[in-house]
């Protein structure tokens, strides 16, 4: 793997913009550490630390990252997207969307359906010997969590092409609509009670920060300092004066969440992000010159979707020891719990490192399609139905987990009941037809 990763370090072409690695790999990095930080296991369940010490959610302003991805997600797929169209330039619309489609996913649902299956494996095993209380049932609920972001990226790459052309023809207008939308959603959410509205959020807000990226590829985010001021001072105003909590993560017990679905003050959190750190980008990019440096960024990038799935399954793995080896779990927030980070965030790490040996090759794309293979006509809408499945069976499953797998449990998915081994076959089949658009008709 080392050669592998300073061959393709130094393969870097002199115009590859090294910052958006460097924040896709630290934007997953802190998201990581900040499950692993955040979560107050005791015998009796799990909490959140920010609800144990209620002082410690302003933190969440910094650490609450998952923006900063989504807006480099829209600097990649614009560059991807264009790309495609320019070594196909006598191509349908449907067969670049569906390559582009299949091309972009891969590296995200190959080793997303590898950990679905290992997981749902592992957990009907443990259903059938009669298991799933306590700590174990704790984690089969809750290891899928995560896997909303996928589900969220999935419309983000699904939504590229059509965003991209309003892009090219607005600007910053089409990021204004989407901001305009995501605020007449909390109107009529908060103002006029109106059922289920809130959830269109989930697309307005993130589709709104994936079109910042669109604007950083063609360099029209040009006063960072400016758009990073208009975010804070609005996330301020929508917190003090609106009816949105401090806390920029869910909170467990509250009516309101900035996060699921998202609100405009986490729209405003995304904008005052992405200001921030392009006013790092500069002394970032020096940074990034250096060859291990670089050498560092571009391994982290090659099994940073792996470790993000799998790390959750190392936490609750560390905690699954100390408990039968029977070390005490001290009351969260206490002076021996903070005592103890240290060593459960190592463990932690080196469990994930572990899972990433056994499962990074899952992570590598797949071997190109050969040319020559004309796609079939009717490609994009099958590979956008392809998608649409993908999204609604990991959305699914980050909901329902793999608890109750037996017992038939479900969760909402917005107004309809999900169960795991539904979620587990609309993923499996959504990618499917994604592969199945992108190969072509003549591919075998």
């Amino acid at each position: 793997m080392g050669s592998r990763v300073r061959e393709l370090a130094g393969a870097t072409p002199a115009t590859r913009d090294r910052y958006v690695d460097l924040l896709r790999v630290a934007s997953l990095a802190a998201v990581v550490l900040g499950h692993w930080l955040m979560a107050a296991v005791t015998p009796d369940g799990v909490g959140n630390l920010l609800a144990v010490v209620p002082a410690l959610q302003p933190l969440t302003w910094l650490l609450q990252v998952m923006p900063v991805f989504f807006f480099v997600g829209g600097f990649s797929h614009a560059l991807s997207y264009r790309s495609l169209l320019r070594k196909r330039p006598g191509g349908s619309d449907d067969s670049v969307y569906s390559a582009f489609l299949r091309a972009r996913l891969q590296r995200l649902l190959r080793p997303t359906t590898v950990f679905v299956l290992v997981w749902g494996a592992a957990a009907l095993l443990v259903q059938l010997l009669g298991g799933g209380g306590g700590l174990t049932g704790v984690t089969l609920r809750m290891v899928t969590q995560p896997l909303w972001f996928i589900g969220i990226y999935l419309a983000m790459v699904a939504f590229t092409p059509p965003l991209l052309r309003l892009h090219e023809r607005y600007g910053w207008g089409a990021f204004a609509a989407l901001a305009g939308a995501a605020a007449a959603v909390d109107v009529l959410r908060f103002a006029a009670g109106v059922p289920y509205v809130e959830f269109l959020n989930f697309a307005f807000v993130w589709l709104a920060v994936h079109q910042l990226g669109f604007l950083r590829a063609d360099g029209r985010v040009r006063r960072p300092a400016l758009l990073a001021g208009a975010g804070l001072a609005a996330a301020c105003a929508l917190v003090a004066f609106g009816p949105y909590p401090l806390s920029m993560v869910g909170m467990p017990g509250e009516k309101v969440s900035n996060m699921a679905p998202p609100t405009l003050a986490l729209l405003a959190h995304g904008l005052w992000l992405v200001g921030a750190v392009e006013l790092l980008r500069a002394p970032a990019a020096r940074l990034l010159e250096r060859p291990r440096v670089w050498r560092t960024v571009v391994a982290a990038n090659g099994v940073a979707m792996t470790a993000f799935l799998w790390h959750l399954t190392a936490m609750f793995g560390v905690y699954g020891a100390l408990l039968a080896l029977d070390v005490p779990l001290p009351a969260p927030a206490s002076a021996a719990w903070w005592a103890q980070v240290p060593l459960r965030i190592a463990c932690a790490a080196a469990l994930t490192a572990a899972l990433v040996a056994a499962f990074r090759t899952f992570e590598r794309p797949a071997a190109p399609k050969a040319p020559g293979h004309p796609a079939a006509s009717r490609g994009g809408p099958l590979a956008a139905l392809g998608a649409t499945l993908c999204l609604l069976g990991v959305l699914g499953l980050s909901m329902v987990g793999f608890n109750g797998l037996l017992d038939g449990r479900t969760a909402l998915l917005i107004a309809i009941p999900v169960s795991a081994p539904a979620a587990v076959a609309m993923t499996l089949g959504g990618w499917l037809l994604v592969e199945r658009a992108g190969r072509g008709r003549g591919a075998r």
